[in-house]
């Protein structure tokens, strides 16, 4: 059978063209996120939710991360805060593990509720940073809850973007810095995910991976995109841009 045929094949059957739009807009604004368009990504998740439930969309949308966390690293590699990495991943993998176990028990109608209030209260904290940046302090302990939110948020919905900008905000990382330091967390966080999506929820299999690897164009034209508008922020402007985008994600959450 010839290989185009085979790969065709292997693609679930009930995906159907409606369905197909909207992965392809889920990968470009993935690739929008993991260059810098803070907010991108979680627009997609509610979308992504409600055609094909919470549980599935994460495991539909995980491949799709690790392809555009991999662009990411390629282009921010340099910048990065390898002291708050270094502190950020033990406590993230205990998230994971957490959300593994709690998020089988989490119905689609009581996912969007969760989901919501996570960028409500993240916007509300990243507000409150604005106003009080002497206030949050820079220690092991405020990492450590940060790193174990965001593995459970991560898990659950795919949704630690607004929970990490919250911790990236509050120590002050400039704007290259904070893509690149994003960029080198998730990529770790999302590949320590996958065999727990794959054998323990069972959401990903070889058609999810194939139907996942045709987005790879549109994830790579977001990534450009990403670049292109991040360019043109100072690192005041940009720390603002991540509060709009969250603001956004949220209206479009309760929507």
């Amino acid at each position: 059978m010839p290989l185009t045929i085979t790969i065709f094949c292997l693609i679930p059957q009930e995906i159907q063209p409606g369905e197909w739009a909207i992965l392809g807009m889920v990968a470009l604004f993935i690739g929008m996120a993991k260059t810098g368009v803070h907010g991108a990504g979680m627009m997609s998740i509610p979308v992504l939710a409600n055609v094909f439930g919470g549980q599935l969309s994460s495991g539909i949308m995980l491949p799709i991360l690790v392809m555009a966390d991999l662009i990411g690293v390629w282009y921010y590699h340099r910048h990065a805060s390898w002291k708050h990495l270094k502190r950020l991943f033990p406590w993230a993998a205990a998230g994971v593990v957490i959300g593994t176990l709690t998020g089988q028990f989490i119905d689609d109608a009581l996912f969007r509720i969760l989901m919501a209030s996570i960028i409500y209260v993240s916007l509300g904290i990243m507000l409150w940073l604005e106003k009080n940046a002497d206030r949050v302090p820079d220690t092991p302990g405020f990492a450590g809850a940060s790193g174990v939110a965001g593995g459970f948020t991560s898990m659950v919905g795919n949704l630690a973007n607004s929970v990490m900008a919250v911790y990236f905000l509050s120590v002050r990382l400039p704007k290259n810095i904070f893509i690149g330091t994003t960029a080198w967390f998730f990529l770790v966080l999302n590949w320590f995910k996958v065999p727990f999506h794959v054998w323990v929820w069972k959401t990903i299999d070889v058609g999810t991976v194939v139907a996942d690897l045709f987005l790879i164009p549109l994830i790579l034209v977001g990534a450009w995109i990403g670049i292109v508008i991040v360019k043109k922020f100072s690192d005041r402007a940009y720390r603002w841009f991540i509060i709009a985008m969250t603001a956004v994600s949220a209206l479009v959450m309760i929507w």
